[in-house]
């Protein structure tokens, strides 16, 4: 029996399903899968179409509504939202260091987490459709971010499922490897930085004295993590968001207080490490990062920690020999690397996992590009200018490969633009899709 909750302005109705883990063993083992429905207060029985989100990650669990709250409050004036917690995430037979290490070694749980990446969650998304809509019934999708790669591998694998598609930041390389997304990004973070370093110009000293103390000191973390100097430089993730250079200026601030043997670490900058670098709340995001770009039509090898190795190839982002020649030090953006399995102790027991995802060379194919070239769904996306996260040129190049798809480019926003605008990306993207922008 599905729960009912009710919020001020709408009704929330939990859904589980049983999806096998294995697509391509429809009667092998079984996973659950699970979405929340969210309708308008006063909606509940109208005939709306439905409107399925997917989140970004990978590994990020749907959001936990309140109310109509940001871009939802737009949605629910024309839809009903299906939030999916994707398999692995959230409510959907979740992936940790507590759940994955009972299910056998490495291996095992290797060979498992193989079927978490964008095709076994279009599928499983497809079985919720005919539960929910039946055989002839389609939706809408709205993919954010990793969401948004995974609707372009909806539109390769069930583009009858559709009515539209929506992608907000998540237009990926259809023909990228991880190396490439790599080389792409590092140039896109040293622009950040540069910016970053440009609007607080006291910043500058600020990473360089947290860089010099870790080098000599790491610091423990509040959870037990370790924090060294590539970890701090890792937080330069923040800096792809709206407001994150501006949390990073704070959070610097608060970095150092006067103990008893003079200036340490302050617990106030530590703690708020802690929360921008622990994976506890979605481990699959490190575990399978590299991964989601993997296809053995593009690469036929291994990722092989693909954000270590192309780190070589850009010595700005050497923390010490920036320290040794008097530069600024670069941070770091969206790269996940093999030591962060030591410091962070929500991945620690996933490490050698980790590795045999990361040696893998067996990884299908996710997109389609015959298909998308012959595409009849409506698609538009929202193209943020210079995403630190996404390639904009990536971008533009799997626009001009899918048939009909309509952009948006705009520099208003920064990744997180469906989140924090409330609802103007998503009601400029709907009125694109209808034939209204």
């Amino acid at each position: 029996m599905s729960v009912v909750i009710r919020q001020p302005g709408v009704v929330l109705t939990d859904h589980l399903f049983q999806v096998p883990l294995d697509h391509a063993v429809p009667g092998g083992e079984r996973i659950e899968v699970y979405a929340r429905e969210v309708v308008a207060a006063g909606k509940e029985r109208a005939e709306l179409p439905w409107l399925l989100y997917l989140q970004g990650g990978p590994g990020g669990r749907a959001a936990r509504p309140v109310g109509r709250d940001t871009w939802l409050d737009r949605a629910l004036d024309d839809y009903r939202v299906l939030l999916l917690d994707q398999r692995g995430t959230g409510r959907s037979t979740p992936a940790t260091r507590q759940t994955l290490p009972p299910r056998g070694d490495a291996a095992t749980q290797a060979d498992y987490l193989a079927h978490f990446r964008a095709d076994s969650i279009v599928r499983d998304a497809e079985l919720i459709r005919r539960a929910l809509l039946g055989e002839q019934g389609r939706w809408s999708l709205l993919g954010q971010s990793f969401g948004g790669f995974c609707t372009l591998t909806y539109l390769s694998l069930a583009p009858d499922g559709l009515r539209e598609a929506m992608v907000t930041g998540g237009l990926a390389g259809l023909r990228s490897s991880a190396a490439d997304v790599y080389r792409a990004a590092y140039p896109r973070v040293a622009r950040k930085n540069a910016a970053h370093y440009a609007r607080y110009p006291q910043d500058v000293e600020a990473v360089r004295r947290v860089c010099e103390h870790l080098l000599s000191a790491p610091a423990e973390l509040p959870d037990g993590g370790l924090l060294t100097v590539e970890a701090f430089q890792s937080l330069g993730l923040m800096l792809g968001r709206g407001n994150g250079s501006d949390l990073l200026h704070y959070l610097l601030e608060d970095a150092w207080v006067r103990g008893g043997a003079g200036p340490e670490l302050s617990d106030t900058f530590l703690a708020g490490v802690r929360a921008e670098l622990s994976f506890a709340e979605g481990p699959l995001y490190a575990v399978l990062h590299e991964s989601v770009c993997a296809q053995r039509s593009v690469d036929p090898g291994p990722t092989g920690w693909a954000a270590q190795r192309v780190r070589s190839e850009f010595l700005g982002f050497d923390a010490a020999k920036a320290l040794a020649n008097g530069d600024p030090v670069q941070l770091t953006g969206e790269m996940i690397y093999p030591w962060m399995f030591e410091t962070d102790p929500a991945l620690r027991p996933l490490r050698e996992t980790a590795d045999l995802l990361a040696r893998r060379t067996d990884w299908p194919d996710l997109y389609a590009p015959d298909v998308l070239a012959a595409n009849e769904v409506p698609v538009v996306a929202a193209v943020y200018h210079d995403d630190m996260y996404v390639d904009t040129a990536d971008s533009l190049a799997t626009a001009g490969a899918v048939r009909g798809l309509r952009t948006w480019v705009t520099d208003e926003w920064e990744h997180d633009g469906l989140r924090v605008s409330g609802g103007k990306v998503l009601d400029r993207l709907i009125r694109m899709a209808h034939g209204e922008a």
